[in-house]
């Protein structure tokens, strides 16, 4: 089972482990999962799409039967509208966590992998950043995704659940999220390129991002899954970092500057050690070549919403409001 299997990481994911053999179902609310993302593989016989929410108990009660692996992706993401709508967050990213982990501890699934969130991290005073820094998350996305880990984990030491938390860092890749909501660079960039618009880069560019390919997300996915290892946090990254400037000169085009934002961390750089010692897992597709995938794909951000400096300040008035406050 596939929790969140129409968005962007869920639906690379079922189609990983269809290629694999597997049978797979996949559930979404398609709030901000699309049922296009899973048009290559909908009519195959061994997958089956139900449209579900994990916040509703009772409608998740049937498709758990027969399941052995659980991978939980379903959540709601972005900054801003986690500012502006916290009791949203909270029902989705943890009381649909909660859910997801008492169905599986119910009906014995054999492993459960979580989708983590390095934005757990906040700002780290580490870098790269290992799994026992500190946990200090910025604004209320970041602190719903690590609650849903900590239930899971919690869940582990107490019930015996088997489960892996993987702690995500900066994926793109083709079918990445596109919506009405600023968010994250690729998207933000690809549809400016499609517009012949100037890339918004924060601050000065200088910044630095731990961008991670989606397939190799998948494959540590799948590893996580294949592992007797239980109880364990992972970090999955690039095993490097890259400034925002980078970014620009790969896709190739024009920029301004906009202000930096309160809360986000200067850069994010995951320590990948211990995933690549426990779990015989490393990363395979480079920034270079991770970007001409997306440019091969750009059409991808075709109706994608186009930012610009006055939309990017009026969608990040809660950013800056609620965050910019001195401590």
């Amino acid at each position: 089972m596939v929790t969140g299997g129409a968005g962007f990481i869920g639906s690379h994911l079922c189609e990983l482990l269809l290629e694999q053999g597997h049978n797979v179902v996949s559930i979404d609310n398609l709030i901000t999962g699309k049922a296009s993302n899973l048009h290559s593989i909908k009519n195959i016989a061994n997958f089956e799409f139900r449209k579900l929410d994990v916040t509703n108990i009772n409608s998740l009660n049937e498709v758990f039967h027969g399941i052995d692996w659980v991978f939980h992706l379903a959540a709601l993401a972005d900054i801003v509208p986690s500012i502006e709508n916290p009791k949203e967050y909270f029902e989705t990213n943890v009381i649909g966590s909660f859910n997801i982990a008492s169905l599986a501890l119910h009906y014995r699934v054999k492993k459960i992998i979580y989708a983590a969130s390095s934005s757990c991290y906040g700002i780290p005073s580490t870098y790269p950043t290992p799994e026992n820094a500190a946990c200090e998350p910025v604004y209320p996305y970041a602190l719903t995704k690590n609650l849903g880990e900590q239930i899971f984990i919690h869940w582990n030491r107490v019930y015996g659940l088997p489960c892996t938390s993987l702690r995500l860092f900066n994926v793109y890749g083709p079918r990445a999220r596109t919506s009405g909501t600023y968010g994250a660079v690729f998207g933000v960039f690809l549809a400016q390129k499609l517009a012949n618009q100037p890339f918004t880069v924060v601050g000065d560019g200088s910044q630095t991002r731990d961008f991670t390919f989606v397939t190799d997300v998948c494959q540590a996915f799948l590893a996580a899954a294949k592992s007797p290892i239980s109880g364990e946090i992972f970090n999955v990254g690039s095993g490097k970092t890259y400034s925002v400037n980078e970014l620009v000169n790969l896709l190739k085009g024009s920029f301004i500057n906009i202000p930096k934002r309160p809360g986000e961390p200067d850069c994010t750089y995951a320590d990948i050690t211990k995933i690549t010692k426990l779990l015989e897992w490393k990363p395979q597709v480079s920034l270079y070549d991770g970007v001409q995938i997306m440019l091969n794909n750009i059409k991808d951000w075709e109706g994608a919403p186009v930012w610009d400096r006055n939309k990017i300040d009026k969608a990040t008035k809660s950013w800056f409001q609620y965050l910019g406050k001195s401590k």
